[in-house]
């Protein structure tokens, strides 16, 4: 019998070709295979073997990556209740084959498209995601991790993986290499996988800010993220056409205190843009008191300046990156009604 013969009256033929190479005995049970039969086909040099509990690999010889990706979701997803189709369908097919289950840690960023990451076959485990309560536990090559609340997954080649901040957080926990962590969450910015906040929020609600070498690489991501904000910004007034500012500078009353640094500012039209390139770093209580007081004081600047007559435009590179067009028609829009509003107070504008 081979992989592709069919095992029952129910043929296996609307099935994908891995779905006809790795089934559970659940299903082969209800293509009508008994249990006897099962075990007689995975018998020494038989041709099936038992590639995880209860999940059977219906060939000889070594599981190929896809395979032990699709049978590592197939023993970690929650048994679906009588009368749920297990079977790609209409609508979320990965929630109906692997039902509470999803990749994540370095397998998930291979499959994200990483290059820091090792080959899938070359993984000593694969890391698969389901809700806390779930009673399994790891075994052979499946590492199973919990969460309270799981993600919600991307589809990635038709398997159910956990979003680029979840997935790092995850393999991060699991390395102790200052240098391979810089690289992985280096590339999640650098590759425009997800923003830095996002990958910050996420080690902070997997606890890991305490250790050094992951605040050494959070360090070095929020450079990064300020850098490429800063690029999107640049591109944003060329490729759009706007008049040039003046960058990076700080503005002063004359013979008074410091107002503050802007990222961008017209002065005869007293327009100022501000990039917000906060990143959270202490725990989830200090998160927040920080992230407040970080905003409370982006929020006293901008009162400030206005009451001068600047008007200040605040950016985020989230904005930047998904919404360049309309953020340049906001600033666009800034400028032309300059010619309305009451001359700005004098400022001195210095290099920052």
């Amino acid at each position: 019998m081979t992989h592709n013969t069919p095992l029952s009256p129910r043929p296996l033929r609307h099935l994908s070709d891995v779905h006809r190479r790795v089934l559970t005995t659940a299903q082969l049970r209800s293509h009508g295979v008994p249990a006897t039969e099962i075990a007689e086909q995975c018998r020494a040099s038989g041709p099936w073997q038992q590639l995880l509990p209860g999940v059977i690999l219906l060939h000889p010889g070594p599981p190929t990556s896809e395979e032990r990706l699709h049978g590592a979701l197939l023993f970690a997803a929650r048994e679906p209740a009588p009368g749920v189709p297990t079977q790609p369908g209409a609508g979320s097919p990965h929630r109906q084959v692997y039902p509470e289950a999803m990749i994540t840690g370095l397998a998930a960023l291979t499959l994200h498209g990483f290059s820091a990451t090792p080959p899938l076959l070359s993984l000593d485990h694969v890391d698969v995601l389901v809700p806390r309560l779930r009673r399994i536990r790891s075994t052979s090559y499946v590492r199973v991790l919990r969460t309270p609340a799981l993600p919600t997954p991307e589809p990635v080649t038709g398997l159910p993986v956990a979003p680029v901040p979840r997935a790092l957080a995850d393999a991060v926990a699991d390395l102790t290499d200052a240098e391979a962590v810089r690289r992985l969450l280096t590339e999640a910015v650098r590759g425009h996988h997800c923003e830095p906040a996002a990958v910050v929020r996420a080690l902070n609600e997997a606890k890991l800010l305490s250790r050094p070498h992951v605040v050494d690489a959070v360090d070095s991501l929020v450079a990064e993220g300020r850098a490429i904000a800063e690029d999107r910004l640049y591109r944003m007034v060329r490729e759009y056409g706007l008049p040039d500012p003046v960058w990076n500078v700080d503005l002063r009353l004359p013979g008074g205190p410091h107002l503050g640094g802007l990222d961008a500012y017209w002065p005869e039209q007293a327009v100022a843009v501000e990039l917000d390139t906060r990143a959270p770093r202490q725990g989830r209580h200090q998160i927040h008191q920080q992230d407040d007081a970080l905003w409370s004081e982006y929020a006293r600047k901008r009162e400030h300046l206005e009451r001068l007559g600047i008007t200040v435009v605040h950016l985020t590179p989230k904005k930047l990156r998904d919404a360049m067009g309309q953020q340049a028609a906001v600033v666009r829009t800034a400028l032309m009604a300059a010619d309305d509003r009451d001359p700005a107070a004098y400022v001195v504008v210095l290099p920052r």
